[in-house]
């Protein structure tokens, strides 16, 4: 399913993971597991345009010329504090990937968000730029955090979310047009709340047990 500039996720290991990730009973272990599960298998998707060059190596047979990534690779910017449960899928997919943070709060009385740290690699604008968050909500703090990542200098940015409502999908892509999204799944909506809906609830709280 492509919208535009929006990938959702079709493979069965991805739907089957998230799934399992929804349910109440799954606990507190198997939500971390399965977190860095679905993130190593989208950024598999995420990752599938990084450009090639040839380099000259020796087989036990031949030297041969073969393909390696080219130049500065990627930088992971979890949106703290969730998404830092999808950073480790990254590393263990690309482990010389360098990470960067970005904290945003939503003011109770403006309700925009606001940054309280960002920290990112000094090379940014050299890199993929892989923004996680595992879920995309309002969309209102994602599309701040590409702001951040954007003014630092970054140009090739994507954004990785496991599960996303619609209305957060249309504020991202709206605010940002160049930025390509990979998603999990698209749920139904928000609740009155702001919760997605069927969601998996507070995925902070389940990653890090502060229910």
């Amino acid at each position: 399913m492509h919208m535009q500039n929006v990938v959702v996720m079709e493979h069965p290991l991805i739907r089957h993971k998230i799934t399992i990730l929804r349910k109440t009973s799954t606990g507190h272990k198997e939500f971390c597991e399965l977190v860095e599960e679905i993130s190593m298998l989208m950024a598999y998707e995420a990752t599938r345009d990084l450009p090639l060059k040839d380099i000259e190596i020796e087989t036990p047979l031949t030297k041969t010329m073969q393909k390696v990534i080219e130049g500065k690779k990627l930088c992971a910017v979890p949106v703290l504090r969730a998404g830092l449960g999808m950073v480790d899928g990254i590393r263990t997919l690309i482990p010389n990937a360098k990470v960067g943070h970005i904290g945003l709060y939503r003011d109770h009385d403006t309700l925009q968000p606001v940054e309280y740290y960002c920290k990112l690699p000094s090379d940014i604008s050299e890199r993929l730029v892989i923004v996680l968050d595992p879920m995309l909500a309002t969309g209102g703090s994602v599309a701040a955090a590409v702001d951040l990542i954007k003014a630092r200098g970054a140009k090739n940015i994507k954004l990785m979310s496991i599960v996303a409502a619609p209305e957060g999908i249309k504020c991202v892509t709206d605010r940002h047009p160049d930025i390509t999204l990979y998603v999990g799944a698209v749920d139904e909506g928000l609740n009155e709340n702001g919760y997605i809906v069927p969601g998996l609830g507070d995925a902070g709280d389940r990653l890090f047990g502060t229910q």
